[in-house]
């Protein structure tokens, strides 16, 4: 198995499939990505070389390119306190209270969302029109949030409505903040010739309260994107992320056997 580096200067708070967290202070932490690669949950066990680097460079790309619609945790990609063994692939972030949602903004239908509309005409119990097929645009992007579960268990996809249950002013503004993430994303990705066909966001608390974009964002890992030359729905499209990792663990050689999860 790939070696992670140890970071003696800061405690570890917790490991994902794909990053590890270490308390810089009070009020700081470092996001380290490694070059892991998971889909459902399993992570494979050979990395892609690399892969953390540009997780990370790609998250502070699109950070930036969306400071004005909403504020994001980072602080600096480039800090004194980033240790050389994980400059490049670390970003130094501001502590937050997540939001135990995961937001997830559809702008194709594809993956569990497809799934989802061939079984009951809708996605999280969005009423879609009849006749679409894989990889079908929809007219507008929607919104299809999901329970974030533990490390390990499967995150669930919920309506809008369940969602709010919890709080109908927060889980609106998530959701207008999540396709506003979302249309700016895909406007940038078109004039590079790339289709953002969906993306899964996170987001959480500041100090003060407000809503801030955590995690990561926009990235191969947390969106699919496809070539826009070429595109043609009704059928699969060649895939700039990890749906081929999916689509392997998925095939009958494999026998996992799933639909495609979040988003």
């Amino acid at each position: 198995m790939p070696v992670v580096p140890v970071l003696t200067d800061y405690a570890q708070i917790a490991a994902g499939k794909v990053r590890e967290l270490y308390r810089v202070d009070d009020e700081l932490l470092l996001l380290v990505a490694s070059d892991r690669i998971s889909a459902y949950d399993w992570v494979l066990p050979t990395e892609i070389p690399d892969k953390g680097a540009v997780l990370t460079a790609m998250s502070v790309f699109w950070f930036e390119a969306l400071g004005d619609i909403v504020p994001n945790h980072l602080v600096s990609d480039d800090d004194k306190r980033i240790p050389d063994e994980v400059r490049g692939r670390a970003l130094l972030v501001r502590s937050l209270d997540m939001v135990q949602f995961e937001c997830v903004a559809r702008g194709y239908l594809t993956g569990s969302g497809l799934v989802d509309y061939k079984s009951t005409g809708t996605v999280c119990g969005v009423e879609l029109p009849a006749g679409l097929v894989e990889a079908s645009k929809l007219a507008e992007p929607i919104f299809t949030p999901a329970t974030k579960a533990p490390l390990g268990e499967h995150d669930e996809n919920i309506t809008f409505e369940q969602m709010a249950e919890q709080g109908a002013e927060t889980a609106a503004e998530l959701r207008d903040l999540t396709l506003a993430v979302y249309r700016r994303g895909a406007e940038i990705a078109e004039k590079a010739g790339v289709i953002l066909a969906d993306t899964k966001l996170e987001f959480g608390r500041d100090a003060a309260g407000h809503i801030v974009l955590g995690d990561e964002v926009l990235t191969p890992d947390s969106s699919r994107y496809w070539p826009a030359e070429g595109y043609e729905a009704g059928r699969v499209q060649p895939s700039y992320d990890k749906q081929y990792v999916r689509d392997w663990l998925t095939s009958p050689g494999v026998g996992l056997g799933t639909a495609s999860r979040t988003p």
